[in-house]
């Protein structure tokens, strides 16, 4: 863990307004830290975009188009969250997703804020409990146009434009997800 300088003034403003609004007010004299806690690339939307990639079609030509050029992104959505500690047992925890995006999808950037606390009911024992929110982060397909020669152009759903579907019902079929907006973590662990 390292503890992070620079916007120090902000944090610290925010950290005691959640501390206030949790009822736990920092221990006197001690410093408030922050520390980086987790940094991950990829999620389950990353994962599931990149599953669209997979398959094709084949043109009236003859010729095959892939899927997994329109959905292949070059950057890959990045995690990383902190801890603000505010007191020995009490913190903010806070992050943030890059996004990502290639020609056919994108997932919007994403913000975390949440709180952790622990409790000690006995001398080895420790119960910790935590809640997150994230704002943020929803995965959006885009269409494509496609030319059916005499019945015309249309907007529709690229990986179903060569199926036997009408045009304008395959838009139903877009993925627009989002990201789990809440976590409640508990956790009891005991040292023998």
């Amino acid at each position: 863990m390292r503890e992070r300088s620079g916007n120090r003034g902000s944090f610290r403003w925010t950290a005691l307004l959640l501390s206030a609004f949790l009822g736990a007010p920092p221990a006197a004299g001690q410093e408030m830290t922050t520390s980086l806690v987790d940094m991950h690339q990829g999620s389950q939307l990353s994962d599931r975009a990149r599953g669209l990639g997979d398959g094709g079609y084949e043109l009236q030509s003859g010729s095959w188009v892939s899927f997994n050029r329109w959905y292949h992104a070059t950057w890959v959505d990045l995690h990383v969250d902190f801890l603000t500690q505010l007191t020995e047992d009490t913190g903010i925890l806070w992050g943030f997703g890059t996004g990502e995006s290639a020609e056919k999808y994108s997932i919007e950037p994403s913000f975390k804020l949440g709180f952790l606390t622990q409790m000690h009911p006995s001398a080895s024992s420790t119960l910790s409990f935590s809640l997150t929110s994230t704002i943020g982060g929803s995965l959006t397909e885009k269409p494509c146009v496609a030319d059916y020669g005499d019945l015309g152009t249309y907007s529709v759903n690229c990986r179903l434009a060569a199926t036997e579907m009408a045009p304008e019902q395959t838009l139903k079929y877009l993925v627009n997800a989002k990201p789990e907006s809440m976590r409640l973590w508990l956790n009891y662990r005991v040292t023998f």
